[in-house]
């Protein structure tokens, strides 16, 4: 008995054409498809061409022919005008401190005080030696006159003579030096009342009353600021040196305005003072200083703000915005609006300040610039103008339907 079952030949002829017919099928049910689907994109033209391929949603703005205001922005740190450590001239005990933490006091004011005692003993002394010294000279002083009118009667030896001389001219300069013992004697008394050097601002006190100090502390008694005038210091490039010193030696010197962090409040407005005689290698930048008078106490040392400088005034010239610049291999250029077209113009440029640029060439006056929706443009495409605010909104979709 065989355990192999029989196939018939008719079923063997079936299966390849069974599998042709649903490949058929398949194949039909795909054009079938494909044609719904460009059928209803026909009917439905709501949803558009490709938006890339419509025109572009911009906002423009006019060139402006206008009196254009050079600044150089800069950031800069406030700086005293005069800043002193004050320190002990002698040693002793530090008996009276007369200011407070943060007091404004005058030049020549009494700021604290060593105790004097030791130095008052030692100017007595002085004083004792130079007035037992000068009872001496006036004695010698008194021979010397004695002998003078014997030698004149022939009385005594010429030798004698010289030998008082001689010591009336000794005890003169002991007298010389006992006036300077006193007078340095005088001094160091007068060192222990410690005045200010300076107008300014009293710092935090490092010593207190009680404590004994050494001559010329490193660390001092505190700081002593002058606010009034106050100073700035600031760095610019080498390559503005030339127009600074130019605007530096005109009659009126420059405009400084300080500035917040965030440039949102405006601190002080001063004046450009001066410039350093050097330019640092390192950094290839100048250093300047400008002068405001703080009479109000905004700026305070050692404050960053920012700092911008009015150089000068350009009359009737061409700005535009700075963020409407491109920048490419053949230069920069801007993309102006003309007969509903963006048009590409290659720009000469000159100082800029504030977010506005100067034009010099490329631009003329009242032009439409594109300043937003950028990305899309080339030189011929169609664009839609829409109003500040409503271009980041605006859809290649809706501007065509509109």
């Amino acid at each position: 008995m065989s355990s192999t079952q029989d196939v018939s030949p008719s079923a063997s002829r079936r299966t390849p054409f069974s599998r042709r017919l649903i490949w058929i099928a398949l194949a039909l049910l795909f054009i079938g498809l494909a044609l719904f689907l460009l059928l209803r994109s026909k009917e439905n033209p709501a949803q558009g061409p490709n938006p890339w391929r419509g025109p572009v949603a911009v906002r423009v703005e006019p060139a402006r022919q206008e009196n254009f205001e050079v600044k150089i922005q800069a950031i800069g740190t406030v700086t005293p005008y005069v800043g002193v450590t004050v320190r002990s001239r002698v040693d002793g005990e530090l008996a009276r401190v007369l200011v407070r933490e943060g007091q404004q006091v005058e030049k020549g004011q009494l700021l604290a005080e060593i105790d004097p005692r030791q130095y008052r003993v030692q100017l007595a002394q002085a004083e004792g030696q130079k007035q037992q010294n000068l009872a001496q000279l006036k004695n010698a002083e008194s021979e010397l006159a004695r002998y003078q009118q014997l030698f004149k009667q022939d009385s005594i030896a010429r030798q004698q003579l010289e030998r008082q001389e001689a010591l009336v001219q000794q005890l003169r300069g002991t007298q010389q030096s006992d006036q300077a013992q006193v007078d340095n004697a005088r001094l160091q008394l007068s060192y222990t009342r410690i005045e200010a050097p300076i107008a300014g601002r009293v710092g935090l006190r490092r010593v207190d009353m009680g404590n004994l100090v050494t001559a010329n502390d490193a660390n001092g008694l505190f700081t002593l600021l002058q606010m009034q005038p106050i100073a700035v210091q600031f760095n610019v490039p080498e390559t503005q040196v030339e127009q600074l010193r130019a605007a530096h030696a005109a009659k009126k010197p420059p405009v400084a305005e300080a500035w917040d962090r965030n440039m949102r409040d405006r601190l002080a407005q001063g004046r450009l003072d001066t410039l350093d005689n050097q330019i640092d290698v390192a950094t290839g930048t100048l250093r300047l200083k400008a002068r405001f008078e703080n009479v109000d106490d905004r700026l305070f040392p050692n404050q960053f703000v920012n700092l911008r400088l009015a150089l000068e005034t350009l009359n009737d010239v061409i700005t535009i915005p700075s963020d409407a610049i491109q920048h490419a291999s053949r230069g920069s250029y801007v993309y102006v609006v003309k007969d509903g077209k963006a048009r590409v113009r290659t720009v000469e440029l000159g100082p800029s300040s504030d977010g506005r640029i100067v034009v010099l060439k490329g631009i003329a006056k009242d032009e439409a610039v594109v300043l937003e929706g950028l990305d899309r443009l080339e030189e011929g495409k169609e664009v839609i103008l829409v109003e500040a605010g409503s271009a980041a909104s605006a859809t290649p979709a809706a501007t065509t339907a509109h």
